[in-house]
């Protein structure tokens, strides 16, 4: 390195040292300014410390059953159904297993549902999107409104007959609750136990909602887990009641038989050849009766396997944990943002007016 170039390095760092002496001496000068705007951020701080509403967040827990050990003589006996050509519907598939599940939380189809769920409030019963309407005062909005002023969201209403206006808020309500309202997450992928979490201003609506999610979702888990186990069962007892009835109507027709044939001449066979029919019929409908009845107690066993399949084990319980924007944050970030934001504008001020 020649002496030009270390000449250049020493001019250059000391125009550096100098501009930040310049800018130093600029925003010194300026002291008042700066405090001033800090103090201002300060107090818009505190006053949005006293606006923010505070966060309750509702907090459910619950475990998944697990399949995967259901072998011995239940997994012996439905494998012998199988052989037989019967589905009894044994295992129940990984539908709605893992990430599966915790999305099925979040679906819209199921927060609606759950929105259109009857809560008790002031004595009154309100559904949940009611619920959040209220705490949210959308209603003193649509006053002006005749669109949304008549509107009603009454629980357990049916959701196909929705009008479009009625689709927007629901969207609406549901945009809110999946972007900083809800979620579901798993504590560790080594433990089969899933947390919901409810956050919103209004403490009563996280504890229904996290409440009514749940049992929404397991409601329709159950169903679906064990639908193929419902389906097997209702036709092995339709054709059990069948069958029962034709066993019936054959015993009878034998005893009716027995009776037309009472002190007839042994030498007239043939007239006893109905009720050797009807006893045939008895015979082959007791065998049917007999294996269907053994299929069907087999059917509502691994019905009862499969049921209930969600274990809640932690309930949100009031009071439910409160987040709070706090006094000292509120001057604390207010005075820093209101300090920093003003050494900004001065320093592009003062770039503005050197060209």
């Amino acid at each position: 390195m020649n002496n030009s170039q270390i000449d250049s390095e020493e001019v250059s760092l000391k125009e550096l040292v100098q501009k930040i002496k310049e800018w130093y001496v600029y925003l010194l000068s300026k002291w008042r300014i700066i405090i001033l705007s800090g103090i201002i951020g300060a107090i818009l701080g505190l006053s949005y410390s006293f606006i923010k509403k505070p966060i309750y967040t509702a907090t459910l827990s619950f475990a998944l059953e697990d399949e995967k050990g259901g072998g011995g003589g239940l997994g012996n006996a439905l494998g012998l159904a199988s052989s037989l050509g019967l589905d009894l519907g044994g295992g129940g598939g990984s539908i709605f297993s893992g990430s599966n599940l915790t999305e099925l939380f979040k679906s819209r189809s199921m927060v609606e549902k759950t929105l259109l769920s009857p809560v008790n409030l002031n004595g009154k019963t309100i559904s949940l999107a009611e619920m959040y309407i209220q705490n949210n005062n959308w209603r003193n909005s649509w006053k002006d409104n005749p669109k949304f002023a008549s509107l009603n969201f009454l629980p357990n209403a049916n959701r196909h007959l929705f009008t479009r206006v009625q689709d927007s808020i629901m969207g609406k309500i549901y945009e809110g609750l999946s972007a900083k309202g809800l979620s579901v997450a798993q504590r560790d992928k080594k433990i089969a136990i899933i947390n919901i979490d409810v956050s919103s201003t209004n403490e009563l609506f996280s504890k229904y909602f996290c409440e009514a999610l749940a049992r929404q979702v397991s409601e329709f888990y159950v169903l679906t887990k064990s639908k193929k186990a419902r389906m097997n069962m209702s036709i092995l007892q339709r054709q059990t009641d069948s069958i029962r009835g034709e066993l019936n109507s054959a015993i009878t027709g034998v005893a009716i038989s027995n009776d037309n044939n009472f002190n007839l001449n042994p030498a007239l066979n043939v007239r006893r050849t109905p009720s050797a029919r009807r006893q045939v019929d008895v015979q082959a409908n007791t065998a049917i009766l007999t294996e269907l009845v053994k299929q069907s107690e087999l059917a509502k066993v691994t019905l009862r396997k499969e049921t209930p399949l969600i274990q809640i084990i932690d309930s949100p319980i009031l009071p439910l944990k409160k987040t709070k924007f706090g006094k000292a944050m509120g001057i604390i970030i207010g005075g820093f943002l209101g300090g920093f934001l003003i050494v900004l504008w001065l320093i592009v001020k003062q770039f503005l007016d050197q060209f």
